[in-house]
């Protein structure tokens, strides 16, 4: 029924059909699976590293199989972070979305949360990129994003929320309402006094300055987004949203 590649322990088996897997797998108790789903994903943690950073979908999958939702849910984003990160942002769709469906089991706490805030981040970003950046599931995103940052009270995540939130009001067009954020990301950026929010405000009322015929003042905010700018900053949570604005800025 199986194939045996290599000798014990270092041994692979295959089986000589997937219907004869299929049958196999069907024929254990629902339990049984689940227990040897969850034995497989606490292995891979525990023994695999490697794979477990390399391979978060495949954790994702066991937990799932398990019944184990939460600790599925954030192999799911980091999936859909890696895939993003490598272009595959398809994938990564499908992945987040795996993620949020498994969301709908867990009751309705601050810690779901918590689980679902990055899970509508990367999303948007992903639906940016696939779809456009006026599609209807970038603002449903970043809106249920903005959403549940207040009920978390104040978080850093905002940041890139109104950001994601800015780039979808200046295409569509609605320049009020993007420039309203651009405002409000000013107006944190100069509570917070961080470096690369003052790049992403700076850049977000500048192109909304341009757009809305300000050209004096548009000038005048690109020049200190491209003063704050280092290509350090790229690794900055700020700047995974699908865009580079140190390098867009110049092309204004």
């Amino acid at each position: 029924m199986v194939y045996q590649r290599g000798l014990p322990p270092q041994a692979t088996y295959t089986f000589k059909h997937a219907l004869i897997q299929d049958t196999a797998y069907e024929s254990l108790l629902r339990s049984t699976r689940q227990g040897y789903h969850r034995h497989i994903a606490e292995v891979i943690e525990d023994q695999l590293p490697e794979i477990a950073e390399m391979q978060p979908e495949l954790l994702a999958h066991h937990y799932t199989e398990a019944g184990m939702n939460e600790q599925a849910i954030g192999y799911w984003q980091r999936a859909g972070e890696r895939a993003s990160e490598r272009s595959a942002h398809q994938e990564a769709m499908s992945h987040l979305t795996t993620g949020l469906d498994l969301l709908q089991s867990l009751p309705e706490t601050l810690e779901r949360h918590r689980l679902e805030l990055p899970l509508q981040m990367a999303l948007g970003t992903a639906s940016m990129i696939i779809k456009g950046h006026a599609a209807p599931e970038v603002v449903a995103a970043y809106m249920r994003a903005r959403v549940i940052c207040r009920h978390l009270g104040d978080t850093q995540d905002v940041l890139p929320v109104l950001f994601g939130l800015w780039r979808f009001y200046v295409v569509r067009p609605d320049f009020p309402l993007a420039h309203q954020v651009a405002e409000e990301l000013l107006s944190l950026a100069e509570q917070r006094n961080e470096t690369p929010l003052y790049v992403v405000a700076h850049y977000a009322m500048g192109c909304t300055c341009i757009w809305i015929e300000k050209l004096h003042l548009a000038h005048s905010h690109l020049e200190k987004a491209i003063a704050h700018y280092h290509p350090s900053q790229r690794s900055d949570p700020m700047f995974r949203v699908g865009q580079d604005p140190g390098v867009a800025q110049h092309a204004k």
